[in-house]
Formats: C-alpha cells, structure tokens, sequence
C-alpha cells in the first residue's frame, strides 16, 4: 500500500482512474488495484492503522486463514461495490479492513474458541464503533466498500469454519 501510494503521488495521483467504478466493464479487474490505491497520505494512515490491527489478529490463527479470507474479502466486496455501489472512483483498503474486522467477531460466533471469543472481544470492545462505518455519513467516503466488506468478512467466517469441519470429518 505504501509502494503504492507513493508511486501514485509522484504521478500526481493519476494511477487513482484505477479505482472500482460501479458497473462499468473496464473497471471490474480493479477490485484487486482498488485495496492498494489511496488518495491522500492521511487516507493511507488510517488505513494502514486498521490493516496491521486486524491482520494481526487474522494471521494470530493461521496465515493460511488470512491469506484466504484476505483473496475472498477482496474479490466478494470489489464484486460487491462494482455491482451495487454509487456511481464513483471506490479507492482504499477500506472494505479488506472492515472485512478483517468483521471476521474478527464473526469466527467467534462459528467457532466458539476460547481464542477468537478473545479476540472478539477485545475487538468489539476497542474497534466496535466501526459499525458506524457501514453507514452513509459522508459522501467522499465509500460506505458500500465498509459494508460489503463487513459482510464478505462474516461469510468467509462461515466459509472457513463449515470448510474446516468438512476436512475434519474425512
């Protein structure tokens, strides 16, 4: 994200028209760009400051976890705000944070470990006002990307915990 940025910034932020633009074809390959591109350094910052909490906390129960739910949050959200989300440039990492978060709580939903019922709730407790986040408050932010993420988060807990338990009865 970092590299990014600024290779975008030296470009005077050029590489940012490869962004997600809802329901436009060209744009459908930029869900794997968009987590990448930021459009201010402060706008870098508070994502970066989310991604090293709940990617720790994810790679806390196995890197193979968060290197699978990380593809699926991407590709379920991108897919998500291209079909549904405002007619606009989607940038940010945003919608892999809120999905890290929501995966965060939800596994201890599926999963009841002693581990992630932890992590919950510390999650709930420290970050649980990021709820707020999926919400339309300011129209330069996009919320589709926070609630779509938010909700690829959740079903790749389902996804990982009903897979795991596939593999554990064969």
């Amino acid at each position: 994200m970092t590299v990014m940025y600024f290779a975008n910034a030296s470009t005077g932020y050029r590489l940012l028209k490869y962004g997600v633009v809802p329901r436009v074809l060209d744009s459908l390959p930029n869900i794997y760009l968009m987590p990448f591109l930021h459009g201010s350094f402060q706008h870098l910052s508070n994502n970066l400051i989310g991604f090293i909490i709940f990617s720790a906390l994810c790679i806390l129960r196995g890197v193979k976890l968060y290197l699978w739910s990380s593809f699926f949050i991407i590709t379920v959200s991108g897919l998500l705000v291209w079909l549904f989300g405002r007619p606009a440039v989607h940038i940010g990492a945003s919608g892999w944070i809120f999905g890290l978060w929501s995966l965060s709580i939800m596994l201890a939903l599926f999963n009841r470990s002693f581990v992630n019922i932890v992590i919950a709730l510390i999650v709930v407790f420290l970050y649980g006002g990021m709820i707020y986040g999926v919400l339309p408050n300011n129209p330069s932010v996009s919320f589709e990307a926070h609630l779509f993420g938010a909700l690829a988060g959740a079903i790749a807990a389902w996804l990982s915990v009903a897979i795991g338990k596939s593999r554990r009865r064969k």
